[in-house]
């Protein structure tokens, strides 16, 4: 990956806001717009041997390519041996770590309470020949089903229990074991964490959540260490064609100008949020890794810079979370998470969590931390009459 012109001479020391606004721009030139529109292309002029960058758009766009280059300078700044794949939605991008890595015969370790398509793409790994265990993200618990595997997948925090683990504990024990790591960083952004420094050989993510932040945009993720393993991750994109759009791509290289003013609000936001939660008798399974106290706060403290925008909790029955979600005039009742408008949801309406049917999955958006608590209390109060 090479860095932009606009973050050169400082590189890895500048602050993370003066990367997210600049990240990935392409060099000045007189006249032109500093971050040039999308370019609509299924060809590019192509006379003689195709040597250039850009052949045809499935493979390459100069739109990806800015993106890709700010991605690349959020999760690794100052590496210029890293790379980044922009693909469709965050599980295109999951998958394709997954299935790129994987072969018939081979192991590989999932969180048993990760994401709730985890349980799908885990039927069509085994339904490819390929082994699968499980183990929760808590206490490190990975860690006791590594022996024999090929990846070892970690999320942390998990989504949406919130728990942690010692990523670095569980990298080198991976390695040690011959094991590959992917992350995924979906709920942390490369402002809170940031994987590869932990020694992960993969950051993975769903781009549509608080690294776009407007919930407008479906994108997804792979940053790596530039190598066969993530050659791998491209030849899949280019088979599967799970390609983002040039507008989405463009959108969300707009989007994280604004990613460390919008991830700092939110943090605050989150963290008021569940200081104020704590004092409420109704509200049980409080979990925010911010937070003082939480069963995460300890490790977290120690790999993450923020604590992300996810707060969440239980209400005693499932109508009282639903009176509660009614009752809230500054959250949306959506799912999803990381946009600037809140949201929240009781997760169990899903399926596929294990979570109690009074479970909610509240989303801090970029509203005044003492407008979204009062909101909330208030909701709290209605929702018990």
């Amino acid at each position: 990956m090479s860095g932009s012109a606009a973050t050169e001479g400082y590189p890895g020391g500048a602050g993370e806001g003066t990367r997210a606004v600049r990240a990935g721009l392409p060099d000045p030139v007189k006249y032109e717009p500093t971050l040039p529109g999308p370019v609509f292309a299924a060809h590019f002029h192509l006379p003689g041997e195709p040597t250039g960058p850009y052949t045809y758009g499935r493979d390459e766009n100069p739109t990806w390519t800015h993106l890709e280059r700010a991605i690349g300078e959020l999760e690794a700044p100052g590496h210029d041996d890293v790379e980044t794949l922009a693909f469709a939605s965050g599980m295109a991008a999951v998958s394709a770590v997954l299935f790129s890595q994987l072969r018939t015969g081979d192991t590989v370790v999932l969180p048993s309470d990760g994401y709730q398509a985890l349980p799908l793409v885990r039927a069509q790994l085994e339904a490819y020949g390929i082994v699968v265990r499980t183990a929760p993200t808590r206490g490190d618990a990975q860690l006791d089903v590594l022996d024999g595997a090929k990846l070892l997948w970690i999320e942390s925090p998990s989504n949406p229990g919130l728990d942690v683990c010692d990523i670095r504990r569980l990298v080198e024990a991976a390695h040690t074991r011959g094991a590959l790591v992917a992350v995924d960083n979906t709920l942390a952004t490369p402002l809170g964490q940031r994987p590869l420094e932990l020694g992960a050989d993969f950051s993975v993510a769903s781009g549509t959540k608080q690294l776009t932040g407007h919930g407008d945009v479906l994108l997804g993720y792979v940053t790596g260490r530039a190598g066969e393993p993530m050659s791998a991750v491209r030849r899949w994109r280019k088979i599967v064609g799970a390609i983002p759009g040039p507008m989405e791509a463009w959108l969300a290289h707009r989007s994280i100008a604004t990613l460390q003013m919008r991830v700092d609000q939110q943090t605050a936001g989150a963290l008021a949020l569940a200081e104020a939660l704590q004092s409420r008798s109704e509200v049980s399974g409080l979990r925010y890794p911010g937070l003082r106290g939480d069963p995460a706060h300890e490790v977290a403290s120690r790999q993450m810079r923020r604590f992300g925008c996810v707060v969440s909790f239980t209400l005693p029955t499932r109508a009282r979370a639903e009176r509660f979600l009614d009752a809230l005039r500054l959250v949306d009742d959506a799912t999803s998470f990381g946009g600037v408008r809140s949201t929240a949801e009781r997760r169990g309406r899903w399926g596929g969590d294990a979570v109690p049917d009074g479970f909610i999955r509240l989303s801090v958006g970029a509203e005044d931390p003492e407008d979204l608590v009062a909101d909330a209390l208030r909701a709290l109060d209605e929702s018990g009459r």
